[in-house]
């Protein structure tokens, strides 16, 4: 008997197949859906607190009453008790739908919103929290240590706050990843997932504008968290989950097999349904069986970097032997 339980979120999961916040996990049909098809967890669309800010700045520009700055005070209190409880409700709608466990993805740009966000969605229901953390590196006088105060504080403060588990969602833009990576895993985390997706820019050339490139992934882009699951998960003790460009079952085993105790998906899910998870998880099932492993615990990490038979590869960042150095070329 196939047995594919693993742990994530501080919590045993029945596989580790994780539907990664997106605005799919925000229709509480498809959560029930992916529930249903048989998802290890679901974390439910972000609550951002940018939304919070934009719709104040909106209201701003069109106040110029004398009692202004009396009236923005309440409005700001006001909408952030709106949207927290709109998620609030969220969370208790997907709890009633789900057999799985219902994770709150909180991503708040200022370090004094955590516990508040944190707090409401704990009364909520939610069986975990993670802090979808990213600061962008854009402004010249904004120093790496300010940026890295800001994760550890986010952190520190959050799993000091609440008593359900607390994981966090962290980016590739750090020039000391793995350092990072150490520091958040001495605070008592529920796992680190490997990475955060991005909107991007693109520029039309014709209209001359700029406007927001596609978000989805594409099948190349797990092999960016496919190195630093393979390089982390023996040195950290938290769980690691890989995220990003994770579109089929051969891209699953391999992140198992580099050490993650499971994976986000989200991108597939616009392409396909959710019972594709059900094919996933056969396709696993099946090579298991193909290789006499009886549980994730059987392979797990087995091609990480400390028992790989080429550990060079996770940690060379330069072509060798494709292209050739200049001593080749003599």
């Amino acid at each position: 008997m196939i047995n594919l339980k693993t742990r994530f979120f501080g919590l045993e999961l029945k596989n580790p197949l994780i539907i990664a916040s997106s605005s799919l996990t925000a229709d509480v049909s498809k959560i029930k859906e992916f529930s249903g098809n048989g998802a290890g967890a679901i974390v439910l669309k972000s609550v951002f607190e940018e939304e919070i800010i934009n719709e104040y700045n909106q209201v701003a520009k069109s106040k110029t009453s004398a009692h202004f700055h009396e009236f923005m005070d309440y409005f700001d209190y006001k909408i952030r008790g709106q949207i927290l409880e709109n998620y609030g409700q969220l969370i208790r709608s997907a709890k009633e739908v789900s057999q799985v466990p219902i994770v709150a993805s909180i991503n708040c740009i200022s370090s004094g919103d955590w516990l508040q966000f944190a707090s409401q969605v704990e009364d909520a229901g939610a069986d975990a929290i993670e802090l979808n953390l990213f600061v962008m590196p854009f402004d010249p006088t904004r120093k790496a240590e300010d940026n890295r105060k800001f994760y550890l504080d986010a952190v520190k403060e959050t799993t000091r706050h609440v008593k359900i588990p607390v994981s966090v969602k962290i980016s590739s833009y750090f020039s000391d990843l793995a350092s990072i990576c150490h520091e958040l895993d001495c605070e008592n985390l529920a796992g680190i997932t490997m990475f955060n997706r991005f909107s991007s820019p693109d520029i039309d050339i014709d209209k001359e504008k700029v406007f927001e490139a596609a978000t989805t992934s594409n099948d190349t882009e797990h092999l960016l968290p496919l190195r630093w699951v393979g390089i982390l998960s023996p040195r950290l003790k938290s769980p690691i989950a890989a995220s990003t460009g994770i579109h089929d079952a051969k891209h699953i085993i391999k992140m198992l097999l580099a050490g993650a105790s499971a994976v986000q998906m989200a991108s597939i899910f616009y392409k396909k349904s959710p019972a594709y998870l059900v094919e996933l998880r056969k396709n696993i099932e099946t090579w298991m069986q193909q290789k006499d492993y009886e549980s994730l615990a059987d392979f797990k990490g087995k091609l990480s970097l400390t028992k790989a038979a080429n550990p060079g590869a996770y940690e060379r960042a330069q072509y060798v032997s494709s292209f050739g150095g200049y001593a080749s070329q003599k």
